[in-house]
């Protein structure tokens, strides 16, 4: 009576085991007929291909390297500075007849640091521009994306304070000629983000972007000597803050639309093979203005005072703190209906909690 179904499952299983077999050889079939052709050759011709095999292998296992050992750092890491008792307000002149530096080109500095010193930066690196298989961008997989989205959206934050460096508040009211530090690392800052030394376009070598990013980094230091000295300029008015402010929340309410488009592509598994490089870009660019915010603070401490902004502050800080917290070992995208959260929705809300705050200070600077 059982042996049709014992013949039946059995047929299933001789099936599924023809099919792995079948998938193992066409898979197999490239370095096999490569085997072969490479048997009837001379040494004149296996040496060369042999050094661009080992070349290809340590080549990836740099990229495994580099893309699955590393850590954010510390979360917490404005409190390092101790901006309350060794920074003063930006530009002010203290009584040994210095001024003070600019905690905002600081910490600008030292992000850069982070992402291309203290750390590989792997948006530049050829194998992670060329994709899973040179078909797939790494972005579109779950694999080797997350810790260069995390460095773009730190770059990210990077490149927006930078502009305001330049534009407001490296200068008064405007009229003054731009500063000339500020401009280079402006225009470094800003260079493409994966550049690698060599290119397909003449004259087929380029500036990195790590190298880029080094220059911009010199660039704000050498600003803040010129402060220190008395010979640059940092406009610290409300206005400047305000307009500041209003280039943040289009920063990061343009990140949670992206996520929003994300969210609603969500499904009832979770997987979505996008979901973990939108978040830890959102995730890079809270880290990244946890501390420009911070230095912001600081540099404005007399407006901030004069304002009364220090409680609404104080939330804003709770809220990226909590928001740096969340560290999940894997990224979901669960939809409304699904048991599986989606870790989009819960940074896109920490997101969404610190922009309402800081339009709550704008507002509070407009009155």
């Amino acid at each position: 009576m059982l042996d049709p179904i014992i013949a039946f499952f059995s047929r299933i299983f001789e099936l599924i085991g023809r099919g792995i077999g079948h998938f193992i050889a066409w898979l197999l079939w490239p370095f096999i007929a490569f085997r072969n052709w490479l048997r009837g050759r001379g040494w004149f011709v296996k040496i060369p291909v042999f050094l661009i095999l080992v070349a290809i292998v340590f080549s990836y296992g740099y990229l495994i390297y580099i893309t699955q050992f590393w850590s954010i750092g510390d979360p917490n890491y404005p409190e390092r500075y101790a901006f309350q008792t060794e920074y003063g307000a930006a530009g002010s002149q203290s009584g040994d007849g210095t001024c003070e530096p600019s905690a905002m080109a600081q910490v600008a500095a030292d992000l850069i640091d982070k992402n291309v010193n203290q750390e590989h930066w792997v948006p530049s690196n050829p194998l992670s521009k060329a994709g899973f298989a040179f078909v797939i961008d790494w972005k579109d997989t779950p694999f080797f994306d997350n810790k260069a989205a995390f460095q773009l959206g730190i770059n990210q934050t990077v490149r927006r304070t930078t502009v305001e460096l330049v534009d407001r508040l490296g200068r008064v009211r405007g009229t003054s000629s731009i500063n000339q530090n500020l401009q280079e690392a402006r225009e470094a800052a800003n260079y493409r983000e994966d550049g690698w030394f060599i290119t397909l376009s003449p004259p087929f070598l380029q500036p990195s972007t790590q190298a880029r990013l080094r220059d911009a980094r010199k660039s704000l230091l050498a600003f803040n000597q010129e402060l220190k000295g008395c010979k640059a300029e940092f406009d610290a008015r409300a206005d400047n803050l305000m307009q500041f402010f209003d280039r943040v929340t289009a920063d990061i309410g343009s990140t949670s639309e992206i996520l929003q488009r994300r969210m609603e592509q969500s499904n009832f598994t979770g997987f979505d093979a996008r979901a973990d490089d939108r978040f830890w870009f959102t995730f890079g660019q809270l880290y990244g203005y946890y501390g420009i915010l911070s230095a912001a603070r600081s540099d404005f401490r007399d407006v901030v005072a004069q304002r009364n902004l220090n409680a609404i502050w104080d939330r804003v800080d709770e809220q990226l703190q909590d928001a740096l917290k969340v560290r999940p070992p894997f990224i979901a995208n669960g939809s409304a209906s699904s048991l599986i959260k989606s870790h989009l929705e819960s940074i896109g809300f920490d997101l969404l909690r610190v922009r309402s705050n800081l339009v709550e200070m704008r507002d509070v600077l407009e009155r």
